[in-house]
């Protein structure tokens, strides 16, 4: 007995549309980096649904690069908001206008 794709497909627009929602109405970075990382996670379950479905390794082996690419954002991202921390005493978005224009 196998799970359609479609179940897969469906928990993956569930997760990238938290992680979309998230990213448009919080204004705590932290908040939006870690719903940037849902949206990422709902791409690596398509991924993986579709080298399943397919029987193709590619796609898990993209999830792999993926996940390690995405360690490195994370690690960047909150030395980045550390920072801007450490410079304004807030994690607030509004609050930061050092790349405006």
């Amino acid at each position: 007995m196998t799970i359609p794709i479609t179940y897969y497909l469906v928990l993956s627009a569930i997760v990238f549309l938290t992680g979309l929602v998230g990213v448009l109405i919080r204004r705590n970075i932290i908040a939006i980096l870690l719903s940037v990382e849902l949206m990422l996670n709902a791409t690596n379950i398509n991924f993986v649904a579709f080298s399943e479905h397919l029987r193709d390794l590619g796609g898990q082996v993209f999830v792999f690069f993926a996940l390690t690419v995405a360690a490195a954002e994370v690690a960047v991202g909150l030395a980045i908001i550390i920072a801007l921390h450490r410079a304004k005493d807030t994690i607030d978005v509004e609050q930061f206008t050092l790349l405006k224009w």
